[in-house]
């Protein structure tokens, strides 16, 4: 009676052992990837975008990683630093990087005025709201582009030019080297910058694509960071949007999601043509 007992207890404990080993297994492999669970936290009109935008794709192209020290130049509202604040994590530094405040008095014109002093309080103000981002937040601080500390210099992983190299070129082409060379001083070796922008059709003219429209030739971009040291390791199609074919009485901004149209007709054109084609090249601060 005593071996029967003893028999059924064991085989009992055993079969506990296997359930909860294969519990645990089995949670191991839901666990989300950080990305992916960055990317879906953000609201459904943020995700709309992503169809355009291709955040994960980007990021991976780019190596973004946990941990790392990233750079994003103009945040906006936010649609990736929504990502980048939880994915980098606690042991990650989050860089914001706006425009220098004389670049956007002149982008934002007649409207300065009403922008101007939450922009000059922007250094302020930003990490207190990117904060709120995460329960579990990275570091986070922020520069002017151009005017990045000097004790910066050498320790950032990532900088990311998203949707914000046209403005630099628009009133004064050296800004945009400016901020090439600022990049380069600021990377770590291996280091690298991602540019995902507005590309402008090679046989529109120079003029047009100088940034006042939005878009810039992709020559252009790769000239500027080329010349600041930096070597352009990789191209990608991940943001390209055959279906914009701008003519030269075109604005980047008449498409979503400003969609700046004159009628319904052409919003309709806009919202059927969707977001801009974008040029996305990878360059690499090489190792000495």
């Amino acid at each position: 009676m005593f071996t029967k007992m003893y028999v059924f207890l064991r085989a009992s404990a055993c079969r506990l052992i296997m359930s909860a080993v294969a519990i645990t297994l089995s949670a191991s492999w839901t666990i989300a990837d950080p990305l992916d669970e960055a990317i879906q936290s953000r609201n459904d009109l943020e995700k709309s975008r992503d169809v355009y935008r291709h955040p994960k794709e980007t990021l991976l192209f780019f190596d973004v990683q946990p941990g790392m020290t990233v750079v994003e130049t103009l945040p906006g509202r936010g649609w990736y630093s929504k990502i980048l604040v939880p994915y980098l994590g606690p042991s990650g530094h989050f860089i914001a990087a706006n425009y220098p405040l004389d670049l956007a008095a002149k982008v934002f014109g007649e409207r300065w005025d009403s922008m101007r002093e939450r922009l000059e309080g922007w250094p302020q103000t930003f990490p207190v709201w990117a904060s709120t981002l995460s329960v579990d937040p990275p570091k986070i601080a922020t520069y002017y582009i151009t005017q990045a500390p000097l004790s910066l210099a050498g320790s950032v992983d990532r900088i990311l030019f998203i949707r914000s190299l046209h403005h630099l070129n628009r009133f004064d082409p050296q800004m945009l080297d400016h901020a090439a060379e600022e990049s380069f001083r600021l990377l770590k070796p291996g280091g690298i910058v991602g540019v995902v922008q507005h590309r402008a059709p090679p046989a529109n003219s120079e003029q047009w694509a100088d940034g006042s429209n939005g878009y810039l030739r992709t020559s252009r971009v790769v000239a500027a960071f080329e010349s600041a040291g930096l070597k352009l390791a990789e191209e990608s199609q991940l943001n390209a949007n055959p279906n914009d074919v701008p003519t030269e009485s075109d604005r980047v901004w008449r498409l979503p999601p400003t969609l700046r149209a004159e009628n319904d007709e052409e919003r309709q054109h806009s919202i059927n043509v969707g977001e801009s084609d974008r040029m996305t090249l990878k360059f690499v601060k090489l190792v000495k």
